[in-house]
């Protein structure tokens, strides 16, 4: 089986064809970071246009690097929400042409879904599992029972964790993409300087803050120095202290939701890191110590397919055909899709 997969749902314009033997045949993206740098986060009008100027070279790229012909694929997928409106429209709009063009079944894929399964496409995880899905837009704890079948455990009150990177980032004058700009002043900073919150540690549940912890930085940041001005040892400092808070929040979270993950799926022996954030190396590094210390083994997909990419709908498009689950051209895109829906 053979599909081609198409994602639009934010600033990353990606296309790629996958097997049903976990090979990625084929995959071009092009990132938009250039674009929105200057505005220090997403402009949505800006992502849209980006997208349809570029979906057409990028799906041919991805088609002749796995040297197929659209005569030769199962199915087309491709996200049909939740996203930034704009974007996703230009997703659906051309994989509906194709499939209609090339008489292929059509498979709308949850972006939450396609960052769900984005481990099976790496190796074999068995249903059910535990998921943490942490971006720019989502902190959620799910359990993966099926594909399709999605319990939600627990999720963000107010910013996603990918978000107060970004916001962090953007107070200190880091730049955009904030994630990878802190990890990496983090490296040099000593976590300990700074008091810190950790919102919800210690309580009962599976959701997630970040709102407080985002404005204690802030607060933090404003009193440098006598003109607000601070030194790269400061702001190194800052970033690997809100790291630690993150990390300290995630595990905490992660710990309360094993119990009620196990109470509902017996045999699940799993926990699945996902979305960009995943890609942060000391934050897989808590999540795998976590995993130990509860007898879950950690599945992490490699950074490449943490971030949004064409591959991960592609797989789930796999996932999703390989039961018999497919889509009507009339599928209306959406700009929220709770996943447990």
């Amino acid at each position: 089986m053979i599909v081609l997969g198409i994602e639009t749902s934010c600033d990353e314009t990606a296309a790629a064809v996958v097997d049903d033997e976990r090979h990625i045949l084929g995959e071009a993206l092009l990132s938009q970071t250039e674009e929105h740098r200057p505005y220090g986060g997403v402009v949505p009008e800006i992502a849209a246009r980006s997208h349809l100027d570029h979906i057409d070279t990028l799906v041919a790229q991805a088609m002749d690097q796995a040297g197929a012909s659209y005569d030769d694929l199962d199915g087309v997928a491709v996200t049909g929400g939740p996203g930034l409106i704009g974007g996703v429209i230009v997703g659906v709009m051309c994989a509906k042409a194709i499939a209609l063009a090339a008489g292929k079944p059509f498979v709308a894929v949850n972006h939450l879904e396609g960052h769900a399964l984005s481990a099976r496409l790496v190796e074999e995880v068995d249903f059910p599992y535990l998921l943490l899905l942490v971006s720019g837009g989502h902190c959620q704890l799910l359990v993966v029972e099926e594909v399709g079948r999605y319990h939600r455990l627990g999720g963000t009150m107010d910013d996603a964790a990918g978000e107060a990177f970004d916001k962090t980032a953007k107070v200190l004058g880091l730049g955009y993409p904030g994630g990878p700009a802190v990890e990496k002043a983090a490296r040099e900073g000593n976590p300990e300087r700074f008091d810190l919150p950790r919102p919800l540690v210690g309580r009962k549940g599976c959701d997630f803050s970040f709102s407080g912890l985002k404005t204690a930085v802030r607060r933090m940041a404003d009193g440098f120095g006598e003109n607000g001005a601070a030194s790269p040892q400061d702001v190194a400092d800052l970033c690997a202290g809100f790291q630690t808070a993150v990390g300290d929040v995630l595990v905490d979270r992660c710990r309360n939701a094993v119990k009620p993950f196990r109470d509902r799926n017996n045999g699940g022996k799993s926990l699945v890191l996902a979305g960009g954030v995943a890609a942060n190396g000391y934050l897989r590094a808590r999540l795998e110590t976590l995993a130990g210390e509860e007898g879950l083994r950690l599945f992490c997909p490699p950074p490449g397919l943490c971030t949004d990419n064409g591959a991960m709908i592609a797989w789930a498009g796999v996932e999703r055909l390989k039961r018999g689950m497919t889509d009507d051209l009339d599928f209306a895109p959406r700009p929220r899709w709770p996943l447990d829906q």
